[in-house]
């Protein structure tokens, strides 16, 4: 069985509804003085000349000439197109009519004899037999009107020109779809590749800072430092071979993020003090919503809170809670303490701030997000809240 595509049927349904007007514009012209099969014959060749004409106009006048920039050659190409078609048909058509006569005189219509009158036999003024049939009104040889002699048809003028006009007109309309298909192509394109290079600007920040941080962490405690290694491995591995594809299930983001907030929590002192609020375990039976997710959307937030949120001589706070309102949404927010005097987030030099995950954010989830930095809150506390729709 053969399907086709939503592209495809749309293709179809047109090209029916073109040949669908075309045969109503050609086949309910008037006979005039021609024989039915003679004016069925006649059309179907007109139905085919105004085809090739449509599909001419189509597929090489318009992309050629008219979108070639040449408007002249193709205003030209037109009217001999016009011409080409009215003025044969019209002599083709003179033609047939002259050369069938069906009844003779006697079949001639009350107004083509004198005075509008019948003449049978017997009756006065009655031609006298072998004299050549009157002249209809208006001149012109017997069998046709007054307007016979005219050199095109105004129906077929009528309906060449529309077929001409709405040959330029769906060539416009499918020359700009695929320029919107193309820009569309191009668009995502852009879009991949921007992504890549945003994510590739995580990885390496991401990677170095860790080194540094299990670096100090060796000249403190060695055991510590080798389950940091441990667990760094563990990161990585997520990162470089279960997050390429561009999304990841949430809980193992979550994962990763539990990693993450432990390892930084190996080198702080007691004075700082670290809570992290996950959604609630389902009950045992219960299948937990586990959506799709890009990966590593987090990781910066809280990056910056243990960057600017920590003090050597102050008691300090981190708190990372992390929601799932629904099936599809997810909400976290991070907040941190403030110390006078220290630097922006979003100004720390060497680093990829607030801007890398905006973007990301405006790329991947359009409308669907919500970014709110609180600086201070009522606690005098940093904090910056991302709430997620995932699937529209």
């Amino acid at each position: 069985m053969l399907f086709l595509s939503s592209r495809q049927a749309q293709a179809v349904l047109l090209q029916g509804l073109i040949w669908v007007l075309l045969s109503v514009l050609v086949f309910t012209q008037p006979t005039g003085n021609l024989a039915p099969a003679t004016f069925y014959w006649l059309q179907t060749l007109l139905f085919g000349v105004l085809l090739g004409v449509f599909y001419l106009n189509v597929h090489w006048a318009v992309p050629r000439l008219l979108y070639g920039r040449h408007l002249l050659a193709y205003l030209g190409f037109l009217a001999v197109l016009v011409v080409g078609v009215v003025v044969p048909y019209r002599g083709l058509r003179q033609r047939l009519e002259g050369s069938w006569n069906p009844a003779g005189l006697g079949q001639l219509a009350p107004a083509h004899l004198p005075g509008g009158r019948v003449f049978g036999p017997g009756y006065p003024g009655r031609p006298p037999a072998g004299s050549p049939p009157p002249h209809p009104p208006g001149g012109g040889a017997p069998g046709q009107g007054p307007g016979d002699q005219r050199w095109l048809d105004p129906a077929v003028l009528l309906s060449t020109l529309l077929v001409v006009g709405l040959g330029t007109s769906v060539a416009a309309v499918q020359r700009g779809q695929r320029d919107a298909q193309v820009r569309a192509a191009l668009e995502q394109e852009r879009l991949a590749t921007e992504l890549s290079l945003l994510k590739a600007q995580i990885n390496p920040h991401f990677f170095f800072n860790t080194l540094n941080n299990i670096y100090a962490l060796t000249l403190l405690d060695g055991e510590r430092a080798r389950a940091a290694l441990h667990r760094l491995s563990r990161m990585m591995r997520y990162v470089l071979y279960e997050s390429p594809g561009g999304h990841t299930r949430l809980s193992q983001e979550v994962s990763f993020l539990r990693d993450y907030i432990d390892l930084m929590h190996l080198r702080l002192t007691d004075q700082v003090a670290v809570v992290l609020e996950l959604p609630a375990a389902p009950a045992p039976g219960v299948l937990a919503a586990d959506p799709l997710i890009a990966p590593m959307l987090f990781q910066p937030l809280v990056e910056n809170a243990f960057k600017h949120g920590v003090s050597a001589v102050a008691p300090s706070r981190i708190t990372v809670a992390l929601r799932q309102p629904g099936p599809q949404q997810v909400e976290l927010c991070v907040r941190n303490t403030l110390f006078p005097n220290a630097p922006v987030p979003t100004e720390e030099p060497g680093g990829i701030g607030l801007a890398n995950t905006r973007r990301r954010l405006a790329l991947l989830y359009p409308g669907r997000h919500h970014l709110r930095v609180t600086n201070p809150t009522s606690l005098h506390e940093y904090e910056i809240c991302l709430s997620l729709q995932l699937h529209p």
